[in-house]
């Protein structure tokens, strides 16, 4: 009996593995597009953001634009990426017809939770480091809590990863998937505190940002650079921690339930 169920979490182990080498290699075959390409982009907002408000705006007192600049369009990249990366493989296994073949092995919900969200969350670091390096010639910024920054692109990038898992399994064409990054993830990334502090901004609007899940990432983010944010990192720590707790509990009961996967 033993010996059976070691085998059976050996195979289920290759299942889980295997699904997330596939995932993995889908985007790194076209890395020039999946990774090249938005840090391109990245990097254009540094381009003209920086070169037309350095010198005009300082940031907590005495951080210059351009370095403020950098860790908010980092961890923008790498969000925006861990939720293409689930999104788009989900709805292009549904469009061509082959997620069947991730449904008939012995995978549990879990296990494709796991391979899924943690392949997006590898192209978000991917995407913020690359991003970070080709900023890094236009300014070198502090490193005051470098742990902060691990743990927040990490648990960031995975619960965009948990998100886009959902609208993939959610979409059932790629307009409904374009609908969701235009009108839902694009905005609420924008809207963030990338390039600003939300303290420049009227009341209501300020009040408006602290609803936004994705301030807190920048801003915890923007913390482990500084040592300085608009607000406490163990809250917005524990605010993330939760979003991932919650989308993560979503998707695990999508998956398991089958739904607009199975039927």
């Amino acid at each position: 009996m033993s010996q059976t169920n070691n085998i059976q979490s050996y195979s289920s182990y290759i299942g889980f593995r295997t699904l997330f080498y596939k995932e993995t290699l889908r985007f790194w075959k076209v890395a020039y597009q999946t990774i090249g390409a938005p840090v391109l982009t990245t990097v254009l907002y540094q381009l003209i953001f920086a070169h037309a408000l350095e010198g005009h705006v300082k940031v907590y007192g005495t951080i210059p634009y351009t370095e403020f600049l950098i860790p908010g369009l980092v961890m923008m990249a790498a969000l925006q990426n861990a939720f293409a990366n689930s999104t788009s493989s989900l709805i292009q296994s549904k469009v061509t017809g082959n997620l069947v073949f991730i449904l008939l092995p012995p995978l549990s919900h879990w296990q494709i939770y796991s391979a899924y969200v943690l392949a997006a969350t590898v192209r978000g670091l991917m995407v913020g480091f690359g991003v970070f390096v080709v900023t890094l010639f236009f300014a070198i910024p502090d490193f005051t809590a470098p742990w902060w920054i691990i743990i927040f692109a990490a648990l960031g990038s995975a619960t965009m990863g948990a998100l886009g898992t959902i609208a993939g399994i959610w979409a059932e064409k790629f307009d409904q998937v374009a609908a969701f990054q235009n009108f839902v993830i694009l905005p609420a990334t924008f809207l963030s505190g990338v390039f600003y502090s939300i303290h420049s901004l009227p009341p209501f609007w300020q009040t408006v940002s602290h609803a936004n899940p994705f301030f807190y990432m920048i801003d915890g983010f923007r913390y482990g650079f500084f040592g300085v944010s608009d607000v406490n990192p163990l809250i917005s720590f524990g605010i993330i921690l939760m979003t991932f707790l919650l989308v993560s509990a979503v998707t695990i009961q999508m998956l398991k339930s089958g739904y607009k996967i199975k039927h």
